[in-house]
């Protein structure tokens, strides 16, 4: 297969395919697929890194409106949240994507890996957060929270990628107060949203695989599709379990990228 110039061997194919639909399943239940699929793009020789974050954008993007448009017939999330932090996230994606280029990422790894150790130590000491939707606030303050979330995740999904999800997740548990299930459902809506204000950046820019990323992109589909299912067959219990594995398997990547 030929792609952005690239011969690319068929095991190597088949071995992104493979991991696109194992972060497509991630991602659909908890989010973190980009653990998955943006090392094994990081991996394919002569493909720099901004075209395996560009191509990782459009991948995602198949994968996570799937899901995303599951959630929303099975679970129904609550679109006066999720519709506007979906709009701040795409601006927001689309500002990191524009500095992608210009900042190394790992200028930003140990803070993530700060962020994530916090994450996991909150979830494990409070076991009964996110059983159940209790939100914080309502209104305007509501609405200024979930904007301010959706606009500086989203701008670290532009930058870097990997975790958008799963800090989405957190945010909507752990801040605005909802359920694990009901958050994952609200933050594929997000998530989608900031995969294209992403993509659409890197699209001008010139620097995304179309066609390695549609290949990648029906894989992701297939894997966002039955994670979702999932998710809602198992409910909340299930995905917090899921959350708490990929926050861990994310912590010791990070770690293991800033120490090697």
């Amino acid at each position: 297969m030929t792609a952005g110039g690239l011969e690319l061997a068929a095991g190597t194919v088949a071995l992104l395919v493979l991991a696109g639909f194992l972060a497509g399943w991630v991602d659909a239940v908890v989010g973190g697929g980009g653990l998955i699929q943006l090392p094994a793009l990081l991996l394919v020789p002569g493909m720099s890194p901004v075209s395996a974050l560009a191509t990782n954008k459009l991948a995602g993007i198949m994968g996570t409106s799937v899901s995303a448009a599951t959630y929303y017939r099975l679970v129904q999330p609550d679109l006066r949240t999720a519709g506007p932090m979906a709009l701040a996230a795409l601006g927001g994606a689309a500002g990191g994507a524009g500095l992608a280029s210009a900042l190394p990422p790992g200028v930003f790894r140990p803070v993530i890996l700060v962020a994530l150790v916090l994450v996991a130590v909150y979830t494990v000491a409070r076991p009964s957060v996110g059983r159940a939707t209790d939100l914080r606030w309502t209104g305007r303050r509501h609405l200024v929270v979930a904007l301010a979330l959706g606009t500086t995740i989203g701008f670290y999904d532009g930058l870097l990628g990997p975790g958008t999800g799963t800090f989405l997740v957190i945010a909507l548990v752990a801040v605005l107060g909802y359920a694990f299930l009901e958050a994952s459902a609200n933050a594929k809506i997000v998530n989608a949203a900031t995969n294209l204000g992403a993509l659409i950046v890197f699209s001008v820019q010139g620097v995304t695989m179309w066609k390695l990323g549609l290949v990648i992109g029906v894989a992701n589909i297939a894997g966002s599709y039955l994670g979702a299912r999932m998710a809602v067959a198992r409910g909340s219990a299930f995905v917090r379990i899921v959350f708490v594995a990929v926050v861990g398997a994310l912590i010791l990547r990070l770690a293991w990228d800033i120490l090697t």
